[in-house]
């Protein structure tokens, strides 16, 4: 109180003046814990949403609301949460029918999981989806698919696995962001065109195209391996080794590790780009 008294002694006169100052200090105290939260709250947001334009088959476009939520970083260095799950929700063309996706990404789960979205289309009204497991771990689960991918179709009610065989032939090229824009670099909304711009460094074959045969060389990454097809990302997820087999250069190959957030242990590129 002494130095408060000292800033302010027009108003230490009477009672109503202390009160006057407990009143501005309690303000204070409010608002110092408003902060506090809201640094809080910005430290612990752990979601991320956007809307993409999907391009089907027949030139026509639909808008598809895409969600994350995250959980915490894998390595003390990332900048990129893990994915816990995702949510994407369409509109089924001409018919005002809202039809939503879910998929988790929780390994430790023993039902098949961890699933990312390569193909949203609508054929005659049916919603299909084409997607490949994010992993050594959910591969194995949907049963070592080759060519690698797992096919759905919604039939009113639900979401039912279907064959390659089932899966329409004119739905042969990815149509959506694969996987998730960088957080720091998320835009609330991507056309056709920024949906394109984000699969740029896609040059794995059977992530741009959905394959009809199988693959004779394609085999997931056991996890701690350095060797195989599969790379770990900083996110939790997989992606092919192709994408770094195919950089034009080293310098080219260690900027997508460092995009994918790819721990220097587990970078392939020097290996790849040894004596080149």
């Amino acid at each position: 109180m002494l130095k408060l008294n000292a800033m302010l002694p027009h108003l230490i006169v009477n009672g109503r003046s202390m009160r006057i100052i407990q009143g501005i200090s309690k303000q204070i105290a409010n608002l110092g814990l408003l902060l506090m939260m809201g640094v809080s709250m910005c430290a612990c947001a752990a979601t991320m949403s956007w809307k993409e334009e999907v391009l089907l088959h027949d030139g026509s476009k639909i808008i598809a609301e895409r969600s994350y939520n995250l959980g915490g970083y894998p390595t003390i260095d990332s900048r990129e949460r893990k994915s816990l799950d995702e949510t994407i929700t369409f509109t089924i063309p001409g018919a005002n029918k809202k039809i939503t996706w879910k998929m988790d990404f929780k390994d430790s789960e023993p039902e098949p999981n961890s699933l990312n979205l390569l193909v949203l289309d609508v054929v005659k009204g049916v919603p299909y989806i084409a997607t490949y497991p994010a992993g050594i771990i959910a591969y194995n689960k949907w049963g070592s698919p080759n060519p690698p991918y797992v096919f759905f179709k919604h039939d009113g009610k639900m979401w039912q696995r279907i064959s390659l065989e089932e899966f329409p032939a004119e739905l042969n090229k990815t149509n959506v962001i694969v996987g998730r824009p960088p957080a720091e670099l998320l835009k609330s909304f991507y056309t056709v065109e920024g949906v394109n711009a984000q699969n740029y460094d896609i040059h794995t074959e059977e992530y741009k195209t959905i394959l009809r045969t199988p693959l004779e060389h394609w085999k997931p990454r056991p996890p701690g391996s350095n060797s195989g097809r599969m790379v770990r990302t900083g996110d939790g997820g997989w992606i092919g080794m192709d994408w770094f087999e195919r950089q034009p250069s080293l310098e080219a190959c260690l900027k997508k590790c460092a995009r994918e957030e790819v721990n220097p242990q587990d970078c392939p590129c020097n290996t790849l780009f040894k004596g080149k």
